[in-house]
């Protein structure tokens, strides 16, 4: 059995392939264009090199009463004879907010070879440790404070704890306040228990455990007591499951009312357990 092709048909005409034209260039329009672009930059280059000469002032602006104009001075120097139009005003920006009381800075140009710099400055909110200070959103902004301003509240924690601590103040603060009591003071000791101090003295000790329960038990049981004898108490202890004690000032004799024995006491109520947790 055979199988038969089609025999190819030699004198098939072959297809024409499409040329390809170039355009036309016109060399001499190019060229006179060319020099034009070239000559355009050289201008701007040269007029760029005049204007980009070293920054001859530094306008600041802002209310500011702790920062030091010569403190502003050094830290644009480094990066004034870099020119005008070339200074990175994003480092500049940096360098001025390590400024420790410098909250915030914003650099501008100012034409022909200046810059403008407002500067916002650190509003402390809380001492914090023996010597630092805290602003307003719970950051330690200074370590070495060399005034520690007397009104401020008394925060102190673990190194890293700064924003938690501060946290714990602003949320306990105004609910004391309604009960005629003002937080002078919050400790966070490094086992992790929490200690406040009221602006009359005593001291108040939540521990480690439901410290938020252990508050509210305080302003609601032990606050009324706290706030018609605050200058015979020392402390009010809260680490019990259900109940609180009391520690009182050297010779003093608690009322009747109370239920306790007279002298140097430390008075236990309403308590299911007598052992705080440590």
């Amino acid at each position: 059995m055979f199988a038969f092709l089609p025999k190819r048909n030699r004198n098939r005409r072959k297809t024409a392939e499409p040329r390809i034209r170039l355009p036309q260039v016109n060399w001499r329009r190019l060229g006179m264009t060319a020099t034009a672009v070239a000559g355009t930059v050289a201008v701007l280059a040269l007029f760029a090199g005049l204007l980009d000469r070293p920054v001859q002032h530094v306008e600041v602006e802002g209310k500011f009463l702790r920062v030091a104009p010569v403190e502003i001075e050094q830290a644009v120097a480094p990066f004034a004879a870099t020119g005008f139009l070339s200074i990175d005003l994003k480092s500049v920006r940096q360098s001025l907010e390590k400024i420790a009381w410098v909250d915030r800075a914003q650099v501008e140009r100012s034409w022909p070879n200046g810059l403008r710099v407002f500067i916002t400055e650190q509003v402390p909110a809380a001492k914090w440790g023996v010597d630092g200070l805290l602003n307003t959103r719970g950051e330690l902004f200074l370590r070495d404070a060399r005034h520690m301003p007397p009104e401020l509240p008394q925060l102190d924690g673990p190194e890293g704890s700064e924003v938690e601590v501060a946290k714990l103040y602003l949320d306990t603060y105004p609910r004391l306040l309604a009960v005629g009591m003002r937080l002078a003071k919050v400790e966070l000791d490094p086992r992790g228990a929490w200690v406040l101090g009221l602006g009359n003295g005593v001291v108040v000790r939540l521990g480690r455990q439901d410290v938020a329960a252990r508050l509210e038990r305080f302003i609601t049981v032990a606050s009324p007591l706290v706030a018609t004898r605050a200058s015979d108490i020392t402390y009010v202890d809260l680490r019990y499951s259900n109940g609180f004690s009391v520690g009182w000032n050297a010779g003093v004799v608690p009322d009747a009312a109370t239920g306790n024995a007279s002298g140097p006491a430390r008075t236990v109520r309403r308590l299911e357990e007598v052992k705080p947790d440590v």
